[in-house]
């Protein structure tokens, strides 16, 4: 029997009135977590934090590398939409786990104030500016680590085992590249996994039982 065709499965989806609802209030609380980033990201930006003494990152060398995480980053944001088109599936899970990753991150970066790691080298990329603000330096986006995270849920939430293999790879190649640029501390890129993991069995706990 042929696989449904891209248009078929997001019709199903649709005629569905639980996923039509998952799809959208989830993509409303994401566009609101969107909206609200910049205004606090800018605050937290204001605050006075501690500088962990970081027995790994001290043994990095800073160097920029800012245009080769990009392209991991992007390159697999690509491919989970590509998926996506052919499965809504994956657009529900990615999009309200993510909601519920942000949720905790701005409770996580509420409670711990960190000022940035020594020797820390800023990200610079022209297209996430639309979630930081306009001209706006963003170094207390510590604790943790938001690039590790979308990593991380990409991985959990592609279906084809070589998309995996691949994401798995290129997780590892930005957490790695995070601590070589010392945009964040190891404690950032190790606790990111460890508060995905949770979040996207919630999503599946709710919506796939």
């Amino acid at each position: 029997m042929p696989s449904p065709v891209p248009k078929d499965n997001w019709r199903a989806t649709w005629n569905s009135r639980d996923k039509r609802y998952q799809l959208i209030i989830g993509t409303v609380i994401m566009f609101a977590i969107i909206f609200t980033l910049p205004v606090f990201f800018a605050h937290i930006e204001k605050r006075k934090g501690a500088v962990l003494n970081d027995w790994l990152l001290a043994r990095i060398p800073a160097h920029n590398v800012s245009v080769l995480i990009f392209a991991i980053i992007w390159a697999m944001i690509l491919l989970i939409l590509v998926r996506a088109i052919k499965s809504p599936s994956i657009y529900i899970t990615y999009c309200w786990t993510l909601a519920f990753v942000c949720l905790v991150r701005f409770v996580t970066l509420s409670v711990v104030a960190l000022d940035p790691p020594p020797g820390m080298i800023p990200l610079v990329d022209p297209l996430s500016s639309v979630f930081y603000g306009n001209n706006v330096s963003i170094t207390k986006d510590l604790f943790f680590s938001g690039h590790t995270t979308t990593m991380f849920l990409i991985l959990l939430c592609l279906q084809r085992r070589t998309d995996k293999i691949i994401a798995l790879i290129a997780a590892f190649a930005v957490a790695y590249l995070l601590l070589v640029q010392h945009i964040h501390y190891t404690i950032d890129i190790l606790a990111a996994p460890v508060v995905v993991y949770p979040c996207y069995r919630l999503t599946r706990w709710l919506f796939y039982k």
